[in-house]
């Protein structure tokens, strides 16, 4: 019962591994659509599971069984979201949702992970299967395979830098542990290299939230990858990094002022990098890149002020995040006819062609730009907050600069749809199946941005 999501997402993955070696094709989109709800389910009933394996380094608590079901609800969505595209050549869809089911793993396996070995096998586990998935795009092209050639390159990079920090905590604690790490760091921490070993340990999760300045892979990764491969990376991922994030920035409390300054830099650094950037963006997917390089550095926000309000805080972004990201990206999915990339200029007069895409598209981009009454406006309120009850108004100054300056290219997007002429009359028609989704995500974001107190309660309780 403890480890049933885990179990179920190695037998979802086999499931396909078998589909791939078999005879005959067969269709396997409803295959995957009924075995993710069923993998959802399953994690949902293991909320409240607790416990402790493989002699302590693998921990099961509210905190890892929380976002196990934010990855689960993640990889639902995608999977939902693709629904018979034809992004992805025909004779590599069984691997595609093999892969996709073993990087959900990695990730459900990393937020459990209480133990440096455990940790790094975990992230590893994750990393390659989107190494592998990053390429399966229709009709290769060499952007696409540059794109992938990076994601592998600046992994491994990331990968190593963090090793060496893990190996500098070992060497230091002589435990692998974190929570023997926690008690024999401390003494260490006000040398350069007690710091040092543990930023260089976040490295590895800083690439995954392609934070500054492990984000260079991030907008060519966007704009390379299938736009469902993309909308995977840009979600899911980032939820067990900030997890990961967590764990580890314990290891410095209580706070200590040099690590918290470095933290402060990098976030600063990220929302501004973003944001600017972000302004002279004219493929949508790019442009969502650099908004996730911003987005990092919101989310530190919550994890540097080192209160369990603030990493609550950081949580629910998170899981606001999730949704408003999704919002957008399926816009792209529908609009792109045949896998393509989608630029700004192809969003005009969005309103006339399919209203309910507009409207979804303009929730989702209020929401990041952090307007109510959505959830991204009450997720920054709860960020800054906490930053700013712990004496960092510097970077609370920061995050609201970035917050308007962020506004420009998010309300761009809402401008192209509804005061745009659209160059071609075309309707777009939405299935059944396509309205319940832009339904469900702009309740989702509406609802956490008004009513989210219930969703903090159950994150206080978890960290």
């Amino acid at each position: 019962m403890m480890m049933l999501p885990e179990f179920y997402l190695l037998f979802f993955s086999i499931i396909f591994l078998f589909f791939s070696i078999g005879k005959g094709r067969v269709n396997v989109f409803p295959w995957a659509k009924i075995l993710s709800l069923i993998g959802l389910v399953a994690t949902l009933i293991s909320i409240n599971a607790r416990g402790s394996l493989f002699s302590g380094a693998y921990k099961i608590d509210l905190f890892s069984q929380v976002f196990k079901a934010l990855v689960m609800c993640g990889l639902v969505f995608v999977i939902f979201m693709l629904d018979k595209r034809d992004e992805i050549e025909e004779k590599y869809r069984c691997e595609y949702f093999m892969f996709l089911g073993l990087s959900t793993l990695g990730l459900m396996m990393l937020v459990s992970s209480v133990e440096l070995v455990s940790i790094a096998i975990s992230l590893e586990i994750s990393s390659y299967s989107l190494y592998a998935i990053v390429p399966l795009r229709k009709g290769q092209t060499r952007m696409q395979l540059e794109a992938s050639m990076k994601y592998l390159f600046f992994g491994a990079i990331s990968t190593g830098v963090m090793l060496y920090g893990m190996g500098y905590l070992y060497g230091m604690t002589h435990s692998t542990f974190l929570s023997n790490i926690m008690v024999a760091l401390p003494k260490f921490l006000d040398q350069p290299i007690g710091i040092l070993a543990v930023v260089l340990t976040m490295t590895g999760f800083f690439f995954k939230l392609s934070l500054f300045p492990f984000h260079f892979w991030s907008p060519d990764i966007y704009e390379g990858a299938s736009n469902t491969t993309t909308t995977f990376i840009a979600t899911v991922p980032k939820l067990a990094a900030v997890a990961l994030l967590m764990r580890i920035a314990t290891l410095a409390c209580p706070a200590e002022p040099a690590f918290v300054t470095i933290l402060i830099v990098l976030s600063a650094l990220s929302m501004t990098l973003g944001n600017l950037v972000g302004l002279v963006q004219k493929d949508v997917k790019r442009l969502l890149g650099y908004s996730g390089i911003a987005h990092a550095g919101y989310v530190l926000m919550g994890i540097l002020a080192m209160t369990k309000d603030g990493n609550a805080s950081a949580i629910y972004y998170m899981a606001v995040y999730l949704f408003m990201n999704l919002g957008c990206f399926y816009v792209v999915l529908l609009l792109s006819k045949s896998g393509e990339n989608v630029s700004v200029n192809d969003l005009a007069g969005l309103a006339k062609r399919a209203p309910l895409l507009a409207f979804t598209l303009a929730v989702s981009a209020f929401s990041l730009a952090g307007i109510p009454p959505t959830g991204g406006f009450t997720g920054k309120l709860f960020l800054f907050t906490n930053a700013f009850k712990e004496g960092h108004l510097a970077i609370v100054i920061i995050g609201a600069v970035n917050t308007v300056i962020s506004i420009f290219y998010y309300l761009n997007l809402v401008r192209m749809s509804y005061s745009r002429e659209p160059a071609g009359v075309e309707r777009i028609d939405l299935s059944i199946h396509e309205k319940a989704l832009c339904y469900l995500l702009i309740f989702l974001v509406l609802y956490m941005g008004i009513m989210p107190f219930g969703f903090m309660q159950v994150f206080r309780a978890a960290v």
